[in-house]
This record gives C-alpha cells, sequence and structure tokens, in this order.
C-alpha cells in the first residue's frame, strides 16, 4: 500500500486566537498579528513520530517543504519528495500536492474540514484519505481522533492491514466560517470519500440537529452556579450546554466562544488563548465544557482558546463537564475524547470524568487521548 501526505500549514491557526478558524480573505494575517502560532506541522509531527516508532522503515511519498516533508525529515522514514511548484498560500496549493500523490492509495493530509473539501475533490475515485485533525472544529468524519491515532492508523495500513476495514461514504462536511464568527452555524455536506476504519481511531462526523434537552441541562448549569467557588476562575467553553451556566447567572453566553466567571460576574467574553492566560493568572481554575454531538470530543475542538498550561491548572478535576442523557447515548463510541495538542497532558488527563445530566444526576464516562 502506498500512503502520501500533504499538510495545510495555516490549518487551525485561528483557534488560538478565538477566530474559530482560518478561511476567509485575511484570516491568516488577522490571526498572525494576534500572535498565532502554526501548529499543523507539528501536529504532523506528532503523527509521523508515531508511525516512525511502529513501522521505521516506512516509505512515504511526501509534498515538498512545509506541504510535507519538512514535518517528516530525520525520523528515519524513507521518503519519496513530490516536487511542486513555490506556494501561494492558496487552497491550490494542497489541489496540486494532492494530484501529484495520484498513484497512492491513501493521502495523509493535514488539516480541517476546509483542507479535507479540498483534499476529496483533487483525489481519484479509488484513492482513500485520512485526515490528522488541526482544524478548530472539524465536522468531518474523515479525521483521526488525534495525531497518534492518525499515525498508528497509517502503521496498521503497511504492516497489519488485516486489522483495518473501509467506509465508502465517510461525511466531508464544512461550515460557513465567517457566519460560525457571527454565531451562526451553517453546516454543509460535500462529499463522501472512503476512509480506513480501526476500532474507535476514527472520530465520527459532527452530530445533526441537538435534541431538546434544555430543562435538565439548566437545572444542572443552575445547580453548578450555585457551588461555584469563591476567588475561583471559571472558563465556560462553547456550545449549548456549558452556555447554560452563562444563562442560569443571569448573562448571555457567547454560543460558539469562550467566556470567563469569577465571583458570580463574567469578567470575559469571547476571549482568546492570552485573555483567558491573563485572566486566570494566579487564580484558581476551572473549565466548565460541553461534549461535541455524536464525537464526543470533551477538550481540542472549538476551544482551543483552553492551551494546554491553563487545562493543566485546572487539573482533572477542575473539569464540570455538562451533556444530557440523550447526547451521551448518541456517541459513536461510548468515551469522550481529549485532544489538547500537548500528549503528555492528555495523558495525564486520561481517566474518568464525572458529566452533569440534570439536577443532582451525573454519569461517569472514560477520558481517552485515543
Amino acid at each position: 500500500m502506498k500512503i502520501g501526505l500533504v499538510v495545510n500549514p495555516i490549518a487551525g491557526m485561528g483557534g488560538r486566537v478565538g477566530l474559530k478558524g482560518t478561511d476567509g480573505a485575511g484570516t491568516v494575517a488577522m490571526a498572525l498579528e494576534r500572535g498565532a502560532v502554526p501548529q499543523s506541522g507539528l501536529r504532523t509531527r506528532r503523527a509521523l513520530q508515531r508511525l516512525a516508532s511502529r513501522a521505521p522503515d516506512a516509505c512515504l511519498t511526501v509534498a515538498a517543504g512545509d506541504l510535507g516533508a519538512r514535518w517528516a525529515e530525520g525520523l528515519g522514514l524513507n521518503l519519496i519528495v513530490a516536487d511542486l511548484p513555490a506556494p501561494t498560500g492558496t487552497p491550490n496549493d494542497t489541489h496540486l500536492a494532492v494530484k501529484t500523490l495520484a498513484d497512492c492509495d491513501v493521502v495523509l493530509f493535514a488539516g480541517g474540514d476546509g483542507t479535507a473539501r479540498d483534499v476529496d475533490a483533487a483525489t481519484t475515485p479509488n484513492q482513500a484519505i485520512l485526515g490528522i485533525p488541526c482544524g478548530v472544529k472539524m465536522h468531518s468524519g474523515v479525521f483521526a481522533v488525534t495525531p497518534d491515532a492518525a499515525g498508528a492508523m497509517v502503521a496498521d495500513m503497511l504492516f497489519m492491514p488485516d486489522r483495518i476495514t473501509w467506509n465508502d461514504a465517510a461525511e466531508v462536511m464544512d461550515i460557513d466560517e465567517q457566519a460560525l464568527r457571527e454565531g451562526h452555524i451553517a453546516p454543509a455536506l460535500y462529499g463522501y470519500a472512503r476512509v480506513p476504519v480501526l476500532r474507535n481511531r476514527m472520530q465520527a462526523a459532527k452530530g445533526g440537529p441537538r435534541i431538546n434537552s434544555g430543562t435538565a441541562l439548566a437545572d444542572a448549569a443552575a445547580e453548578i452556579v450555585a457551588r461555584m467557588d469563591h476567588d475561583t476562575a471559571y472558563i465556560i467553553g462553547p456550545g449549548t450546554s456549558a452556555g447554560a451556566v452563562i444563562q442560569a447567572a443571569g448573562y448571555t453566553p457567547t454560543l460558539l466562544g469562550i467566556d470567563v466567571m469569577l465571583d458570580g460576574a463574567v469578567v470575559g467574553r469571547d476571549v482568546d488563548a492570552a485573555k483567558l492566560e491573563m485572566i486566570t493568572a494566579g487564580r484558581k481554575v476551572r473549565a466548565i465544557l460541553g461534549v461535541t454531538g455524536q464525537q464526543g470530543f470533551l477538550i481540542g475542538r472549538g476551544n482551543q482558546q483552553i492551551s494546554p498550561d491553563v487545562l493543566s491548572r485546572a487539573t482533572r478535576d477542575g473539569l464540570i463537564v455538562l451533556a444530557s442523557d440523550d447526547k451521551l447515548r448518541g456517541l459513536a463510541h461510548p468515551v469522550l475524547w481529549i485532544d489538547s495538542g500537548d500528549p503528555d497532558l492528555d495523558a495525564a488527563f486520561s481517566g474518568f470524568v464525572r458529566v452533569h445530566t440534570g439536577k443532582g444526576r451525573q454519569t461517569m464516562m472514560r477520558l481517552s487521548a485515543g
């Protein structure tokens, strides 16, 4: 089996700085002005390190430079570098890179939903794709749950192919990021792709319309507000479940961003990573988070503003999770996921967490790094 690699160097840059993605003219420049640091290359490196540890003689055909080869160097892998024109920083780079991988059976790519669309559009009908998750909030069903899981799957495809099954109809989804920044979720289905499947290493496509379990969540949120500690910064994650806590305190939540509460008041709205670090400095920290529908992500999808440093100060015991019973029953796998960007932190946080599903009602769920 031949594996190709292409990396979108700018994927996910808007996450830490609260831009909800990097699509759209001028968004990358805006992200850089806010101090964003590219992450996709580093996450690709993680995936390839896992591959190299499992299969040190693996052969990959890689796009040149930042589009692939740079992140695979020095790992002992056998690399075939595909020459490309000078990069333009546009989706055309991905399109041309994938075209050079036409003889590969699987295109391993690093990016988010926008990259998945570009890759899927450029592959041949017989090619499969596998995403190293690098976007902000990935809705498509073509991504591994973590970079490490992606690397492990490639190793299995190459040397233990009998462990792999194939899904010929994985959804390729994307959302309008400009509408998202304005508080409107507008997902759309762009096609279906062939992807490898191995146990619970692949994330599901993002779930559909929300089931209204508002009363139970509102009761749980009110209970959480009543028990908030003095002089403790409560980070409120995106989504309706976590936002119910802001509402229970008498405020309007930033549905698709990060808010912060301190002593019963909202002291930060739609904050980026830098602002969150400043607000929480020197204080006890707790994080109130919802669960992504069907996928089950707790950390690492849509809430990258919460840096590994802030999470480490919250600790796993400082996580307060809200989700409806219906959402938990609808998960593709009976587990919650963490993909913070720091594999050591992810391992330390792995274990069991309590999920608040109603007033006085909790259920235990396993939190896993994949």
